[in-house]
């Protein structure tokens, strides 16, 4: 009589907690929900045309024209590898970033930047670029009733 009794106490346990677990289920949703980002980026880039270096150390430096903060970040480019790419702003998370002098990761603030690129202490290519503001829209659709 006792095993039949912790049998039906263990089928009621389980059954009040399916219907624990099926009160406590999220409702159902009148709209599609979204959730949206934008990151604003540039792609910088310096290649030894005809690979006469072998390997190089390039040093690319971005300067803020509203703040005139600076910021910079050192790449080693392989011998056969002749060129790189970087992305402005690099993620703070890199083991390599773009930085300050004292360390602030760089930001993709609005505004307008100029940049250059190093080999061996001499500017060997650069450009100007703007980052504009970016602004993000969500649209809400119902559901068919």
């Amino acid at each position: 009589m006792q095993n039949s009794t912790h049998i039906t106490l263990k089928r009621m346990i389980g059954v009040a907690g399916f219907l624990l677990v099926l009160l406590m289920a999220p409702t159902r949703s009148q709209a599609q929900t979204w959730l949206v980002s934008t990151d604003p980026y540039v792609k910088l880039g310096v290649l030894d045309k005809f690979g006469q270096l072998g390997s190089y150390t390039a040093k690319f430096i971005v300067t803020n024209q509203t703040t005139g903060k600076e910021y910079s970040l050192v790449k080693e480019v392989e011998k056969g590898q002749n060129g790189i790419d970087v992305i402005f702003p690099s993620l703070a998370t890199e083991a390599e970033y773009f930085k300050t002098d004292s360390g602030e990761a760089a930001k993709a603030s609005p505004g307008r930047y100029v940049w250059q690129c190093q080999v061996s202490g001499k500017k060997v290519v650069g450009g100007r670029f703007e980052m504009t503001a970016v602004t993000n829209d969500v649209t809400v659709v119902e559901k068919g009733k």
